[in-house]
């Protein structure tokens, strides 16, 4: 993890985005870039529709889920939250809420 916060530190300090990386913004960029990927899946009807995208059009979904990750971290990053930490809490969360011996109909 340690890795990847200072790749994308390197890459935006040294453009001198830093002053760009605020809390609205980036969540703004999480937004944006999570409407690109449900755009690759816009028309499709079922799952097989859907798998043929992700077959098709890997590259722009890897992309498109790069971008989401990268503007979640800078905003962790910002935010001083610990991404490990915080899935580890929210999985913690969901264990409770949604115990594993219980049948889920959604």
């Amino acid at each position: 993890m340690q890795e990847l916060f200072d790749i994308l530190r390197e890459f935006r300090d040294s453009r001198g985005w830093e002053k760009y990386h605020t809390p609205k913004n980036l969540s703004v960029s999480i937004a944006i870039e999570a409407a690109e990927l449900l755009e690759l899946f816009q028309w499709t009807k079922s799952i097989e529709d859907e798998m043929k995208v992700l077959e098709g059009k890997r590259k722009e979904v890897e992309e498109e889920i790069a971008d989401i990750l990268i503007y979640a971290l800078f905003l962790c990053d910002v935010a001083g939250i610990d991404p490990l930490v915080a899935v580890k809490r929210k999985m913690e969360k969901n264990e409770r809420k949604y115990p594993k011996d219980r049948v889920y109909e959604f």
